[in-house]
């Protein structure tokens, strides 16, 4: 048998039950009730769904906006042309800007958190799928990410927008804040 820390002592005395099934607000009073730590800790939910994934009519996949949003701060670059860039950056976008952030990205800047794009501006903005991409950045219109809505779509990711789909396993994982 391992030996158990002090720190995990406490929370096996805090939880008592690991199989017992329970509500989101039973669950965050555990979680304020066991040992900090000195980081923020996110808080993080893990749905099982009776769903088929490899079927195309059974995917889950959307964004919600969090109500107190998620803890983080986000940093925000948006790719737009003409009138929209003054939009963007009344809206509180961080970065705003079209063939100048093209070329930061490309020369490997990545110190943001979320990219938001009008469809004009996709043709440039496909080219950096290698970079973009595999960060889970690249702009798409089902998360809402493509849009002339600018100002919209700047609050809401702002305000803790967060996007959601099915894995492999029928499952949706997602931070939806700090605790």
């Amino acid at each position: 048998m391992t030996k158990l820390t002090k720190r995990r002592k406490k929370i096996v005395e805090v939880i008592k039950d690991f199989t017992k099934v329970r509500t989101i607000e039973e669950a965050i009073d555990l979680l304020k009730n066991c040992p900090a730590l000195k980081f923020d800790q996110s808080v993080e939910i893990a749905v099982k769904l009776g769903v088929d994934p490899k079927r195309s009519d059974q995917q889950v996949r959307g964004t919600v906006t969090l109500p107190h949003g998620t803890g983080k701060s986000v940093t925000l670059v948006v790719f737009a042309k003409g009138d929209k860039i003054k939009e963007a950056k009344d809206a509180g976008a961080d970065y705003v800007g079209n063939e100048d952030l093209l070329q930061k990205i490309n020369e490997g800047w990545t110190d943001f958190s979320a990219v938001i794009s009008t469809p004009d501006m996709m043709r440039e903005v496909g080219k950096l799928g290698k970079i973009l991409g595999p960060r889970g950045l690249m702009p798409t219109p089902k998360a809402g990410t493509v849009t002339n809505d600018i100002a919209t779509a700047v609050k809401e990711a702002k305000a803790g927008k967060i996007e959601f789909k099915i894995d492999k396993a029928a499952g949706v994982n997602n931070s939806v804040g700090k605790l």
